[in-house]
């Protein structure tokens, strides 16, 4: 998930609002962009930081939350934020439209809204890295991340009702009922990213528990 604030935010928020206005002031708010009587926001960090915001907002307008996702990322390294790059290579990690329910989690309660739309940018990103000065002994990390540039959207994603978060699941037509366990199996993910992904169709309504076995809870789609 991208959380670097810089060059990438920027970049998107000028894509995102051509043709409109950029940077404008709403009641206590800052809005990155307005466009055709439509306010758009350009999240990068986590959907929490601008949960209380969106709420407001959504009591009188028209709400486009853009979320990216870097599907795709070539690492740039320097000797310091200044400095030159002096290698380039694309990271082995590829990110997916599933990294969109991480999200969710803490943002379900205010999605869905009919007032709301989410879009989600699949993007190719370069990722600036410089050494830390200090090591950093959590994360076992001898670099940081100084910026994000966007190098090209592949694609974009919109997301109105529960049923388009069942629909980016693609799961199998006889999937109706369902634990976590086969939830799993279906999106190729861990049981406990399935746990995740239920839990944000659970409170937003795509599904409802139906069952409870020894296996686990028993879900059934509503959407």
């Amino acid at each position: 998930m991208i959380t670097v604030e810089s060059s990438l935010h920027q970049q998107l928020k000028k894509h995102y609002g051509r043709d409109g206005q950029i940077e404008v002031a709403l009641g206590e708010y800052r809005i990155d962009a307005i466009r055709d009587h439509e306010l758009i926001e350009v999240q990068c960090a986590s959907l929490s930081a601008i949960r209380k915001k969106c709420r407001v907002l959504l009591e009188d307008h028209s709400l486009r939350v853009v979320k990216p996702i870097a599907v795709r990322t070539r690492i740039a390294k320097c000797k310091s934020k200044k400095g030159k790059i002096v290698s380039r290579r694309l990271s082995p990690k590829r990110g997916s439209i599933l990294e969109l329910f991480e999200e969710m989690v803490y943002f379900h309660g205010v999605f869905p809204h009919p007032n709301l739309v989410l879009e989600i940018p699949l993007l190719h990103v370069e990722q600036k890295r410089i050494p830390c000065k200090k090591k950093n002994w959590r994360k076992r990390q001898d670099y940081q991340v100084a910026d994000v540039q966007l190098e090209r959207i592949d694609s974009s994603v919109e997301i109105h009702t529960a049923q388009d978060l069942i629909d980016i699941l693609r799961l199998p037509d006889q999937l109706d009922r369902f634990d976590t366990s086969s939830l799993a199996k279906a999106i190729d993910r861990p049981r406990w990213y399935a746990q995740q992904v239920a839990y944000v169709l659970k409170h937003t309504g795509a599904i409802k528990q139906v069952d409870r076995k020894r296996e686990g809870i028993i879900y059934q789609r509503t959407a």
